[in-house]
């Protein structure tokens, strides 16, 4: 039996949903964030939003589907939960590390910008 297809099929629907998600709920908190920047125009906020989202899923997918195409042979049922764990894991810690540094650039933006007024 190949245990590759069946980690591909379970691997693919939990990040799916895991970016889904996470892209989401930035989507919808993270308008505040460019709100702050340019306050006096909420039409481009909106438009800036949607490609920050629409960039955040082609990154994701990207990754995932490249994680995909170097994965080994899984022999068994004990390597699916293996590689499901440290291919899931990889790819969460680099979201909240992304997630983060959009963060931090936004707090440098708001500095930068306070300081200009």
């Amino acid at each position: 039996m190949n245990y590759n297809i069946i980690t591909y099929l379970i691997y693919g629907c939990m990040m799916t949903y895991i970016i889904y998600k996470i892209g989401l709920i930035c989507y919808r908190n993270g308008n505040i964030f460019v709100l702050n920047l340019m306050p006096n125009n909420a039409q481009l906020c909106l438009y800036i939003n949607n490609i920050l989202l629409t960039g955040y899923y082609l990154v994701n997918i990207g990754y995932v589907v490249f994680i995909i195409s170097t994965w080994e042979t899984v022999q068994n049922i004990h390597a699916i939960i293996g590689s499901i764990a440290s291919h899931s894991g990889n790819i969460i810690l680099i979201l909240a590390m992304l997630h983060y540094m959009n963060i931090v650039a936004l707090q440098l933006l708001f500095k930068s910008q306070k300081q200009h007024l």
